[in-house]
């Protein structure tokens, strides 16, 4: 659901070095169109059962330096793993995308397509219009504090019901408009005025995994904490609003803020060694 659209990368020497795509994107309702591409696997953007239903489908398509069968076994395990865990959350009421469909065997899942834009873009358009305009940090920053806050809630919402994301950053989080003019994502016309302002959308469950441990879960919130540091430096003073609304939302999240300190620590002496 990331909007910014790179061309495919892969081999380019002759037509049969391509591997053959899945049925579903050779015979589809719409003709699905690349979004981005990433080390395992190709984001298209197509429709489902109507032309009127966005969706995404990710495919993770064949790896040739692999052995056939451990690479089948592999992709199944991960489309599989990546189904449960988006089941799991949206029915305990976590801000995800829907799965629609899915084919383990020929590699590709389809899930519902969020509209609206990664937090990283919005975030950095925010500031970058505080800048412009000559705004001190710290000054009129209410609409940060409250997206930061509702980050917070949502990661701990995920936690709370046992799954953690394995690669929690800006890019994976999607800010989905309140006001949408159509399914387009266009926003023309909108009421909006805030572009922090709306519902964060956990994306990219590649990675995820179901554990209750409070060292996973910690390691998820510092990878996210990094990302704010090292994405939008800006922003990151106020990633304690992030944490207060976790621990509000999250029934255990003492334990995991505790352990958060020690994570913490052994990622500076980790940055100290080189």
């Amino acid at each position: 659901m990331e909007i910014e659209t790179t061309p495919p990368v892969g081999p380019t020497s002759t037509p049969a070095s391509k591997p053959e795509l899945p049925q579903i994107l050779q015979y589809p309702s719409t003709p699905p169109r690349l979004i981005t591409q990433g080390a395992e696997a190709l984001l298209y953007r197509s429709t489902y059962l109507l032309p009127t239903i966005p969706c995404a489908l990710k495919y993770r398509p064949p790896k040739p330096y692999r052995h056939p069968i451990l690479d089948l076994r592999l992709t199944k395990h991960r489309i599989l793993s990546e189904a449960r865990v988006l089941v799991k959350c949206r029915r305990e009421g976590v801000p995800v995308p829907a799965v629609y469909a899915l084919d383990e065997t020929s590699g590709w899942l389809m899930i519902e397509w969020i509209d609206g834009e990664v937090v990283r873009i919005r975030l950095n358009e925010w500031l970058k219009r505080r800048r412009d305009n000559g705004v001190a940090e710290g000054v009129d920053d209410a609409e940060l504090r409250g997206l930061m806050q509702t980050v917070g809630s949502a990661v701990g919402r995920m936690h709370g019901v046992g799954v953690v994301h394995g690669d929690l950053t800006t890019s994976n989080l999607m800010l989905r408009p309140k006001n949408l003019v159509n399914v387009n994502g266009n926003r023309e016309g909108a009421t909006e005025i805030n572009v922090l302002d709306g519902e964060v959308v956990i994306i990219d469950f590649g990675l995820a995994s179901q554990s209750i441990q409070d060292e996973d879960r910690a390691v998820d919130l510092y990878v996210l904490e990094r990302a704010f540091g090292s994405t939008h430096p800006r922003a990151a003073s106020l990633f304690k609003e992030v944490l207060s609304a976790y621990g509000t939302s999250f029934k255990g999240a003492n334990g995991v803020l505790k352990k958060l300190e020690d994570v913490r620590m052994r990622g500076r002496k980790r940055s100290m060694l080189g």
